[in-house]
């Protein structure tokens, strides 16, 4: 049997609901949507993302990604995107896996693996679509088979996640994935930073503060953040808040201001004000409409 057949067939037997679905797999995701129409911000993980079912544009600042169940996406740092599926119905849903990883996982399966990869010090933008090659797909496939037989998961989920790994840095030339291997790289950096912003989502931090926290003068850290992850430090940082206020909102049953004011808005009616923007509509209304 065609093995993206049976992997939708897993995924079918699941019965995955509409919007993100965690697995038993902790690091795998499966996303279904019967929208084709709606675009959607989010913030993506370091992630490979791979299509089952429909197609999709990801769109990351001025930047521009289609792919379908032929090819796959890449992202190697956290990034603000809008997402759009452009093939999904009742009848046949969009359907996609996320597997997610590490910095600290890209390392070690270099390490362990012992590959030569040459430094990549050059300042590449942070993502990408590629084809699916029959061995990326294999590896995908045990992994997800492991879903049928939970046992199996805490031994081998990781081992799989290592061979992915593996195949991701030797095959298509990964730039996204080499450029962030050495502690010296510029990209290391930036990821270095975006977890700084991520770890402290609650205060208002300085541009001049995260740079001076990643050894880079202001300038070069403004430019080469916006090159790597196609929006500016602020842009990105604001974006992870409204992100973050509206779990809040929908998960923690807080209330707009109480929300605001923990992501660090001082002003309700601002935090209102660009959360209408990013989202397109008032968070009073989104929220009603999400739940």
């Amino acid at each position: 049997m065609d093995e993206l057949l049976e992997l939708n067939q897993i995924v079918e037997k699941i019965s995955v609901k509409e919007g993100i679905n965690q697995t038993n797999i902790p690091f795998v995701k499966i996303y279904k949507s019967t929208n084709d129409r709606e675009v959607l911000p989010s913030i993506y993980e370091p992630s490979l993302f791979i299509i089952l079912q429909g197609s999709k544009i990801v769109m990351v600042g001025d930047k521009t990604f289609e792919y379908d169940s032929s090819s796959y996406f890449i992202s190697s740092t956290y990034l603000a995107v809008s997402g759009q599926t452009t093939q999904a119905s009742k009848k046949e849903p969009f359907l996609s896996l996320q597997i997610t990883f590490t910095q600290e996982e890209i390392f070690h399966a270099i390490e362990e693996f012992s590959l030569n990869v040459g430094k990549k010090d050059s300042s590449n933008f942070s993502a990408s679509t590629y084809f699916l090659d029959e061995n990326l797909r294999g590896c995908v496939f045990r992994l997800v088979q492991l879903l049928q037989t939970p046992k199996d998961i805490e031994v081998l989920s990781k081992i799989y996640l290592k061979e992915i790994l593996y195949r991701l840095l030797i095959s298509n030339q990964n730039i996204e994935l080499l450029q962030l291997a050495f502690i010296e790289s510029t990209s290391y950096k930036i990821s270095k930073a975006i977890s700084f912003i991520n770890q402290n989502i609650h205060e208002t931090i300085l541009v001049d503060d995260i740079a001076k926290f990643v050894h880079m003068s202001t300038s070069s850290f403004h430019k080469q953040f916006k090159t790597i992850i196609g929006i500016s430090p602020l842009k990105y940082s604001k974006k992870l808040k409204l992100q973050e206020a509206k779990r809040l909102m929908v998960f923690e049953n807080m209330d707009i201001e109480g929300a605001s004011f923990y992501v660090g808005y001082k002003s309700t009616s601002q935090f209102s004000r660009e959360y209408s923007s990013y989202f397109g509509m008032p968070p009073s209304l989104h929220i009603k409409s999400i739940k």
